[in-house]
């Protein structure tokens, strides 16, 4: 029951730590629909619109929420590679560094 216990522990340890992910940072109201090509639109979505900044993998297929939106405030629009913590059960992030892809 012990090593059950700690097996279970182990996997929520590696769930928790930071993952570098490459994506876009979008807004909640158009997601992954035109990542890329229109970052003015993220912006305007924003500021305007009342929408929230969101992550999108790479392949432009998951949306997560960030629960810490003030970090990427620099980014909106823009392909990134961040530094994160994935809550999947949430379908959230928490950004812990931000920088622009290469």
């Amino acid at each position: 029951m012990v090593l059950a216990l700690l097996a279970c522990l182990g996997a929520g340890m590696v769930q928790a730590g930071s993952n570098k992910i490459d994506g876009w940072i979008s807004d909640s109201m158009c997601g992954a629909k035109h990542m890329g090509d229109n970052p003015d639109c993220v912006k305007q979505c924003i500021k305007s619109m009342g929408a929230k900044p969101v992550f999108v993998d790479s392949a432009k297929k998951v949306v997560w929420a960030i629960d810490n939106p003030d970090s990427v405030k620099s980014f909106l629009g823009n392909h990134v590679l961040v530094t994160a913590v994935l809550d999947e059960g949430k379908k959230s992030v928490h950004i812990e560094a931000v920088e622009a892809a290469k």
